[in-house]
């Protein structure tokens, strides 16, 4: 039995995560930390969670904890990651690693010296349908991949245009704007799928005036694989320009899915066109997790780890680092 330790207890964990680590088997979740205790304990009955800590050293150094995972904003993964390592624990994190690729690169060196795994909560290398796809294009149904394409719009929310800001646009906790924590999922599966980015080239741009990350990045991407892609990614549109597509075409077809909608995985191919399921299941993290036991277990490998992660936060880097530079 892996028994599981959490470092915050926001949003994410409620459904996409939390349950999912008393659901797999051999695993549950049996102590939660938050710095707000009564936050902490309310979380822990309703989810019936055995331990409550304020602190997380607590939690990390808790001799029942055999591994903990990390679900506050990325501006305190890396703290918490090399503290968790340095107690001789795995550690799982929330997307993005880390703050910067340069904060990935200290979590992975702490892996390395303390001989422990790191895992990350891109959770998409191992959903059915993104797994699906990922298979489409290896048995060849669209022939060679020539290129892809991908379009993410979401208009802002009510908060941000009443100027009450989510921790999500503040870069100092976050590392960027909505990009980082959206694309981030999107240039991992493509990470998944084509390997290691060779350049990237891209336009960044703050649209809205909402505040001061960035909201519009268009990006170039070319993998050492010989695939080349773009994305364009918006967070100040109106409501009816809302897209959110991924497009692969192939010398024989395309294949067109959505990231976040879960809307049915679309092929076109000389035969004729059909569709797909994309199963969206009640706990997003539950097949990540259930691998990432299994690996602890000695069973299996998961196929997202330190070490895939820092390769997209470095191309997250990449793409806003001429922004950034700017914008001081």
């Amino acid at each position: 039995m892996i028994n599981w330790g959490m470092i915050g207890c926001g949003s994410v964990t409620e459904v996409k995560s939390g349950p999912a680590f008393s659901k797999v088997q051999g695993s549950k979740l049996v102590a939660v930390m938050r710095r707000n205790r009564e936050l902490a304990e309310d979380y822990a009955r309703r989810h019936k969670v055995q331990k409550v800590y304020s602190e997380a050293s607590g939690l990390i150094n808790d001799n029942e904890v055999d591994a903990v995972y990390i679900a506050t904003p990325p501006g305190s993964h890396a703290r918490y990651a090399i503290e968790t390592l340095r107690a001789g624990k795995p550690v799982y994190i929330e997307k993005p690693m880390a703050l910067n690729y340069e904060e990935c690169e200290l979590i992975n060196e702490a892996a390395a010296k303390y001989g422990k795994p790191v895992f990350v909560a891109y959770y998409r290398r191992a959903l059915p349908g993104f797994l699906k796809v990922k298979e489409l294009i290896e048995n060849g149904t669209i022939g060679k991949v020539l290129f892809f394409s991908l379009e993410l719009f979401k208009p802002a929310s009510e908060d941000e245009k009443a100027g009450k800001l989510p921790w999500r646009v503040d870069p100092s906790l976050s590392g960027g704007g909505h990009f980082f924590d959206l694309a981030s999922h999107q240039l991992d599966y493509f990470d998944y799928l084509f390997g290691p980015v060779k350049n990237v080239k891209s336009l960044v741009r703050n649209t809205g005036g909402l505040y001061k990350a960035e909201d519009f990045v268009t990006a170039q991407m070319e993998y050492e694989s010989g695939i080349s892609g773009i994305g364009t990614w918006a967070f100040a549109v109106s409501k009816q320009s809302y897209r959110d597509t991924i497009e692969f075409t192939g010398e024989k077809g395309s294949i067109k899915m959505s990231t976040f909608s879960f809307e049915n995985i679309e092929i076109k191919t000389a035969e004729g066109s059909r569709q797909l399921i994309n199963e969206r299941p009640e706990h997003v993290q539950y097949y990540l997790i259930d691998k990432i036991v299994r690996a602890l277990e000695g069973k299996g490998e998961a196929p997202s780890t330190g070490i895939t992660a820092a390769r997209t936060s470095r191309v997250m880097d990449e793409i806003v680092a001429e922004y950034y530079k700017g914008n001081q």
